[in-house]
């Protein structure tokens, strides 16, 4: 019986939060997280309020500043946000927008026709995670400026001096108490509004950082088509003319463009009034549905295919951006990510069927290339499904045993099992001897596996470590794969921290990456850090993960460097690397997904050029070389 008592929840329980109280108590909730995905939000979040300026045709200039105190500085020379008194809350309308959550022009339809910050939440959440807030708006011939402390106003909007021009300016201050790390990341912030100069067109976005002293500058006529021919840089280009069209359809604003290449890979890029939509949505399923039935036809046509191509077989070695822009949409989430609204999908698949079959008529040769690409990937995709199920099937009739190669856990929850991916049969015989069998399991992998990179994925099933590999983690691959039959919730590389090491680690993330990229998602794939030193001195025995560690050590000191895992017996390996008490892991994310396609295809693709570029600009950051 439940024993209730009056005395437990009264009145006074029942907390209210005021103004932006309760963005400071629930951060998450209005920008993902307080780790480094979320403190860089606070910087979209201002530079979408620019963005829709530049979209509403008042801006054609942003500028961002990274101070060295870690401050953030976002110019535009937009119309500048109102000053005067706000008529619904008797506030001047500039302290009305950044201290009061969802107030915003953004929800009529008299200031913006299309929006990112859709929400009204934006700057006013920049606001209260910031410890000091300063906005200063050029507007009516006159300057002024508001400075707010944790989001509430130090006093009232002061009336400065006369100006020329107009525009907005914000800077702000990140508050230590809401993020453990302020460090803002010089390569995602420009990544980031070099994308948004392919998506606002004709707009001159520069940033700037104090602490590096550089700075750089976008500006791009050709939309996204440029973007496409950004992406595809490093590739061999399959279809010479870049397909591009921007089109109005029943008030959804379509651009697409696309360019295929000679990659075993596609790469979609969808966005929605300039948010970057990461999990698709209907746009990005309007433009697949068009790409697949429109090909299907063309090819049908000219009588150069037989049976149906699929939609996997016509997005092989594609690179597609999809923007759309459109007065209301339904993202999920205060981040964004996917795209809801329900026209969107019929508007996009009929702006874009209609001009690509128009291109593949207009240029024969690279409809040629274009369908002759798609066949070789149909064919590849046939006897890769019969070398899936041979494999799947082997897993299923032995079981996971793999004798002489998995030593299994007895642990069944996937949650707290783990399984590390060893170099060697040294290696591998002493993490057998030295795990906890409880939940650690051990697969041995002998050489290096085949570079799926290179190679499609029926020839990479032929290869007996990839297979042991799929058997062990019992989620199948590719179209099959299903993460809920994942065996194992940490699955961490183990290899020698030598050049030949490092070589296996990275085909095995090769692997994962274009594979097995839920995994990663998941935060399922660890790397392990074996130490690079056995420090004695007398009879006391450290170790050491870093290369300065052996900086102002006494001389009577005995060093051994390790090379390899096999150097280890069971017993250093346990305490060194797989003890949880101990161990380093490193865990594997993709903070984003065309920076990690673009270095995988340089890294491990069949072009030599772009490796040989990319080697001697990095080469003075290598490490750990056995010279």
């Amino acid at each position: 019986m439940i024993n209730k008592k009056p005395s437990e929840y009264r009145e006074e329980h029942v907390e209210v939060l005021e103004g932006l109280e309760p963005v400071r108590k629930r951060p998450a909730m209005f920008i993902g997280s307080t780790s480094q995905e979320g403190l860089h939000h606070l910087v979209w979040e201002v530079v979408d309020n620019s963005l829709d300026e530049a979209m509403a045709g008042f801006c054609d200039e942003i500028k961002v500043i990274l101070h060295s105190d870690n401050k953030v500085t976002v110019i535009d020379n937009g119309r500048g946000i109102p000053v005067g008194k706000h008529p619904q809350t008797g506030k001047s309308t500039l302290e009305t927008v950044m201290c009061t959550l969802h107030a915003g022009a953004k929800f009529g339809e008299k200031a913006y026709q299309v929006a990112g910050g859709l929400h009204g939440v934006g700057v006013s959440v920049v606001n209260a995670l910031s410890k000091w807030v300063r906005v200063e708006v050029c507007r009516d011939g006159f300057l002024y400026a508001q400075e707010y402390v944790q989001g509430k106003p130090c006093g009232p909007v002061k009336k400065m001096k006369p100006c020329r021009s107009a525009g907005t300016t914000v800077t702000f201050d990140p508050d230590p108490e809401i993020f453990k790390e302020i460090k803002f990341k010089w390569q995602i912030i420009l990544n980031h509004l070099r994308q948004q100069a392919y998506l606002t067109k004709n707009t001159k976005i520069e940033i700037t950082s104090e602490a590096k002293k550089r700075s750089y500058t976008f500006y791009f006529d050709g939309g996204i088509a440029s973007y496409v021919r950004y992406l595809n840089r490093n590739k061999q280009i399959k279809q010479e003319n870049i397909f591009y069209v921007e089109q109005e359809f029943e008030s959804v604003v379509v651009e697409v463009a696309l360019q295929y290449t000679n990659d075993l890979q596609g790469l979609e890029v969808s966005f929605a009034n300039n948010i970057h939509t990461q999990e698709g949505g209907t746009h990005l399923t309007g433009f697949r549905t068009g790409l697949t039935r429109v090909i299907n036809d063309y090819g049908k046509r000219m009588n150069l295919i037989k049976d149906n191509l699929t939609g996997d077989d016509v997005r092989e070695g594609l690179t597609a951006v999809v923007s759309i822009k459109i007065k209301d949409p339904q993202f999920e989430g205060q981040t964004k990510a996917k795209l809801g609204n329900a026209e969107v999908r019929s508007a996009v698949e009929a702006v874009f069927a209609s001009a690509f079959d128009e291109f593949l008529e207009k240029n024969p040769r690279d409809a040629k290339e274009i369908i002759g690409k798609c066949l070789l990937a149909q064919e590849a995709r046939q006897a890769a499904r019969a070398a899936r199920e041979t494999v799947i099937r082997k897993g299923a009739l032995e079981g996971i045993t793999l004798p002489g190669k998995l030593a299994d856990c007895s642990e069944k929850d996937p949650s707290k099992s783990e399984l590390y991916i060893v170099e060697g049969d040294s290696a591998g015989g002493s993490a057998k001897m030295g795990r906890d069998r409880k939940f650690q399991a051990i697969l041995p992998l002998r050489g290096k596996i085949l570079n799926v990179e290179k190679t499609r994925i029926d020839k990479a099933l032929a290869n007996k470590e990839i297979k042991s590999l799929i058997i062990a983690l019992g989620a199948a691959i590719a179209e099959e794969f299903d993460i809920q039959k994942l065996r194992y919730q940490r699955i961490i590389l183990m290899t020698d921290a030598d050049v030949d090491g490092q070589h296996i680690r990275t085909l095995l993330l090769t692997l994962f990456f274009r594979y097995f990229a839920e995994i990663i998602n998941q935060g399922f794939l660890y790397i392990a850090s074996p130490p690079l030193y056995r420090i004695q001195i007398g009879k006391k025995v450290d170790y050491g993960y870093k290369e300065d560690i052996l900086q102002n050590l006494p001389e009577n000191v005995n060093i051994q460097r390790y090379k390899g895992l096999g150097e280890m017996n069971p017993t250093q390996l346990w305490e060194t690397t797989m003890n949880p008490e101990n161990r380093i892991l490193k865990q594997v994310t993709i903070e984003n997904v065309e920076e990690a396609d673009r270095v995988f295809d340089i890294l491990m693709g069949t072009e030599v050029a772009p490796r040989k570029r990319f080697i001697q600009t990095h080469a003075k950051k290598a490490k750990n070389l056995d010279i």
